[in-house]
């Protein structure tokens, strides 16, 4: 349908439309000269976003924006799939954790540094939407395109176009055709999906056995390595010890040989230097000379204070006479 209309908004935020007028006279009865249709700008009105379609209650209000163009559109097509193609590429490259091994599963473990409250609690939030007052809500649609041309009726009466019974059989056919088709290809691919499982189960009992057997021949390795570790450490024990009773053996004989001509030697040479002695001489050096030391010293001790006392004995008899005659040299004085 040929249109060219403007769009307005109002101050209270509704839309009006109006279209440009156009001189009708010179259109033929059926299609436009091809004069007028270079003239006249032509649109899909299926892709008029100005058209309610469906319900108008829930219809949003409509920017007043020029609408983009098919580069535009393409153009913004092209940027939303590149960023969609980086993101799955970002998501692809992006480290992740390898896959349980058999007979394991992955657990969530919280690792942060702070405790998370968990609890039944539902977070519920009020909110409230007002709608704009005086605002009239339309029961048609916003816009009805004028009306241009005149109106002719067909009336097509049952069974002109076309027969039901008869055209409805390649369209049956075609249906039956295409749901065996269909049904065929399921059958195949779940017969197809059973041999894969089949496959898989045979390759997951080969690998298990041949990953037992691994096992076992790498347990074989070990005890015969730890075998050979301890052969190996018993023979260097035996050795060792060989080496030590052949070394002992040597010097053994190198001391029986050294010592032949020395014990004559030392024994004369201690006996020279008295470390062979007479144990009566022993005796009286060591016991009787020390005590008979200590007696004569505590006999002397003895007379030594004997005569100290004796000295001061006489000392004081002596100060005594002394002082006796000089009391009577002075009393002959006095009297005279």
């Amino acid at each position: 349908m040929a249109f060219v209309s403007h769009s307005q908004r109002s101050p209270n935020g509704t839309y009006t439309f109006s279209s440009r007028p156009r001189p009708v006279e010179n259109r033929s009865k059926f299609r436009d000269t091809p004069s007028e249709q270079t003239q006249s700008n032509y649109g899909n009105i299926m892709y008029d976003r100005r058209v309610v379609r469906g319900n108008t209650y829930a219809q949003h209000i409509i920017p007043t924006t020029a609408l983009p163009d098919d580069a535009e559109i393409q153009r913004q097509q092209e940027v939303r799939r590149r960023t969609i193609a980086r993101k799955r590429a970002r998501e692809q490259f992006r480290s992740r954790t390898p896959e349980a091994v058999q007979g394991r599963k992955h657990t969530d473990v919280q690792t942060e540094l702070y405790l998370e409250e968990l609890s039944d609690v539902i977070e519920a939030t009020d909110i409230e939407c007002q709608t704009d007052a005086f605002l009239d809500k339309p029961a048609t649609p916003l816009f009805i395109p004028a009306k241009s041309g005149k109106d002719v009726e067909t009336q097509i009466e049952e069974g002109e176009l076309f027969d039901f019974d008869r055209e409805v059989q390649p369209v049956l056919e075609v249906l039956v055709g295409k749901t065996i088709e269909q049904s065929l290809l399921e059958v195949m691919e779940e017969e197809e999906l059973a041999c894969l499982r089949a496959q898989q189960r045979a390759f997951q009992e080969l690998r298990n056995n041949e990953l037992a057997e691994v096992q076992r021949l790498q347990e074989q390795e070990r005890r015969h390595s730890q075998e050979k570790e301890r052969r190996i450490a018993q023979q260097k024990e035996v050795l060792k010890k060989e080496q030590e009773t052949a070394e002992k053996i040597a010097a053994r004989a190198y001391t029986q040989q050294y010592l032949a001509d020395l014990l004559p030697a030392v024994f004369t040479s201690l006996r020279t230097h008295g470390y062979f002695y007479d144990p009566v001489e022993k005796d009286i050096e060591t016991n009787f000379f020390p005590w008979l030391m200590a007696e004569v010293n505590k006999t002397l001790e003895r007379r030594n204070i004997a005569r100290e006392l004796l000295d001061n004995i006489i000392h004081d008899v002596t100060r005594k006479r002394l002082e006796q005659f000089k009391e009577l040299e002075t009393k002959p004085a006095k009297s005279a």
